[in-house]
């Protein structure tokens, strides 16, 4: 009888080292961030599978709770000389804007960062060195979003907004929970286009019937500083959502309506 006890007892701890060996596994599964084509108007469904991680961590992709409104983001790795005129055109129609920056943005153009402040956009951490956070330890994943920090203060004076976009929209259970506890909201998007290719851009209207075709209530539009045809086609996309009766949100905004709506 003894010996059939500790069986069960050895099969038990068996299957227990394997359950969690298959939630841990579960938990690192990595996943790259995308959703399924949709209809003009209607908002994207990412699938079962990515709104239960999402659910379960201070990540964000839309706006559930608002019908009009939208949030632009932009995700800037590096300068190609179209942030400027990105900015003018945000100006003049007053719209704010989360510029989503790496560490070698902060580097190399100190001065637009400044400008981005001045002009009350909101500035998020891209990462500073632009890896798939993934595959790091906790500790070098907290360490590349701490240089960021740092780095955007010494420029600033002021300490960033707790909000990160993952480089390439890659992310896991495991990277999300990170995030979680280093205080950050994961801000991904609902809606975006192949704008990042400067070898292959295709001219204005190409990226204003991207982003209109693709429009939908609540949206968070992610588009990429490098590429010129979002440059000169930025003030006619707002113009346009404007005439439709879309109003442009600070991410805090989107934020504040999870937050109400969980």
């Amino acid at each position: 009888m003894r010996r059939k006890g500790l069986i069960g007892f050895y099969l038990l701890m068996v299957f227990l080292f394997i359950g969690v060996v298959q939630v841990n596994a579960a938990n690192t599964r990595s996943y790259g961030w995308g959703l399924p084509r949709h209809e003009t108007g209607v908002r994207p469904d990412p699938g079962r599978l990515y709104e239960s991680i999402l659910a379960k961590h201070r990540a964000l992709y839309i706006d559930k709770i608002n019908d009009h409104y939208l949030y632009l983001t932009f995700d800037a790795g590096y300068e190609n000389g179209y942030t400027e005129m990105i900015l003018d055109v945000l100006k003049e129609e007053n719209v704010p804007a989360t510029f989503f920056l790496t560490g070698q943005y902060l580097e190399k153009n100190p001065d637009i960062v400044r400008r981005m402040v001045r002009e009350h956009h909101i500035v998020g951490n891209h990462t500073y060195s632009h890896p798939d956070l993934t595959k790091l330890s906790e500790q070098a994943y907290a360490a590349d979003l701490k240089k960021f920090e740092d780095k955007y203060y010494e420029i600033t004076n002021l300490k960033p907004m707790k909000i990160m976009r993952p480089p390439s929209g890659i992310f896991s259970d495991r990277s999300l929970e990170i995030a979680d506890r280093l205080g950050y909201y994961t801000i991904f998007w609902s809606l975006a286009y192949k704008d990042w290719d400067v070898n292959h851009q295709k001219g204005a209207d190409y990226a204003y019937e991207n982003v209109m075709k693709r429009m939908h209530p609540g949206a968070v539009i992610l588009l990429h500083n490098v590429s010129e045809d979002n440059a000169h086609a930025l003030k006619r996309i707002i113009v346009d959502l404007k005439k439709q009766g879309y109003q442009f949100r600070p991410i805090t905004d989107l934020i504040l309506a999870h937050e109400l709506y969980v």
